[in-house]
């Protein structure tokens, strides 16, 4: 088996692999698209296997890490059980560390086999229904601001009104260029902005769906900066009444509907749970933001078969405000490779972790990790790939 980046030559046999495995029915015009590469996985000459990595980063603690997004994993029939897909998850692993991409994450459909290689259930992608007279029930807002249709001159305010809310939700992609193209939300059917003194306060974007008597409208982003512009923007879904059955929002601040929209005690959810694993633990240590602590150590052990590159003792090193994780220590702590997007995201604390079997020896010395991720809740994705 020989296992490379691919190449546009390699368009058709990864299309085909693709049709077969999600029945992708739309050929696409390249296959290196700016923000993306990919692995093949060859045996004889012919394509096997593919697996395909995006360029994104993710917020934690205020700050955006780096991240390889996976996605389109597909093995040819013929050829499955010979251990392609393990080979291609770990070659992507090395990939991802020569690219920067300190993180990795991916939504799985068969999450044994990705286990297997270090990546863990960890955060959210989530859609709720919204019925129209449970909008009509959300408090008016006091200030009431004035929108208008979003324009091409508008793109970069709207990415930094999105970024001012994203950087606050542990998990959210900083939705860089160039893997993601800024200009495409303006081909959706709805984008309106409110304008503010310092640059837009809010906005809203959707597509008119089919379904029902009346269809659908799907809120793709909700960004309101502060709650007055948060509360016009529910207001204007509410205006849609006698025309729709109900919204459909995508969930970017889950304090949209906690503390804001009027959700029942039952309402329809659609969630898709993603995977992630840490592919450098030292250089995502480095890249993440952190609360302040008094300087403190601990001595971990991470047991990483497939990232040797950080496998075996490190200590992690709180000193004078900055975190880092050096080689060395007693190995106090035992962490397995799924332990570490888990714990690093604050998706589970060292307590969950252990009880999974995930993390071994000294507990009094693993809380101390808690100290640093904190309790920032489900993370979060708005963004599938």
């Amino acid at each position: 088996m020989h296992i490379r980046e691919y190449t546009e030559d390699d368009l058709d046999a990864v299309f085909g692999l693709r049709k077969l495995a999600f029945n992708s029915t739309q050929r696409p015009e390249r296959l290196l698209k700016p923000g993306t590469h990919g692995l093949v996985a060859e045996i004889d000459g012919r394509v096997a296997g593919v697996l395909g990595i995006g360029s994104y980063a993710q917020f934690y603690g205020g700050a955006a890490v780096p991240m390889g997004g996976i996605g389109g994993v597909a093995v040819d029939g013929a050829y499955r059980g010979r251990g392609i897909a393990n080979a291609l998850l770990d070659a992507s692993l090395s990939t991802m560390r020569e690219h920067g991409q300190a993180l990795s994450v991916l939504y799985a459909t068969v999450p044994t086999l990705y286990r297997g290689r270090g990546w863990e259930r960890t955060g959210v992608l989530e859609w709720v229904e919204l019925p129209m007279d449970r909008l009509l029930s959300v408090p008016r807002p006091s200030e009431r601001i004035a929108s208008r249709p979003a324009e091409e001159s508008d793109l970069p305010a709207l990415h930094e009104c999105y970024l001012q809310v994203a950087r606050t939700i542990d998990g959210m992609a900083d939705r860089r260029p160039p893997r993601f193209d800024l200009g495409k939300v303006l081909e959706m059917d709805l984008v309106s902005v409110l304008p503010g003194q310092d640059g837009l306060r809010g906005y809203l974007t959707a597509t008119r769906e089919p379904g029902g008597d009346m269809g659908r409208l799907k809120v793709h982003d909700l960004i309101g900066v502060d709650v007055e512009a948060q509360l016009t923007l529910l207001a204007s879904l509410a205006s849609w009444t006698g025309t729709l059955e109900a919204i459909d929002l995508r969930v970017t601040d889950p304090a949209t509907l906690d503390f804001l929209a009027g959700t029942p005690l039952r309402y329809s959810v659609w969630t898709a749970t993603w995977m992630q694993r840490v592919v450098d633990l030292p250089a995502a240590v480095a890249a993440r933001g952190w609360p302040r602590l008094p300087d403190l150590a601990v001595d971990l052990e991470i047991v990483d078969d497939h990232a040797p590159w950080h496998a075996g003792p490190q200590r992690l090193v709180v000193e004078d405000g900055t975190v880092r994780v050096e080689p060395g220590g007693t190995g106090a702590v035992r962490l397995h490779a799924r332990a570490l997007g888990p714990w690093f995201s604050g998706a589970r604390n060292t307590h969950a972790l252990w009880r999974a079997g995930l993390l071994e020896g000294d507990q009094a010395e693993a809380a101390v990790l808690d100290q640093l991720t904190g309790s920032s809740g489900t993370p979060r994705l708005a963004d599938f790939f």
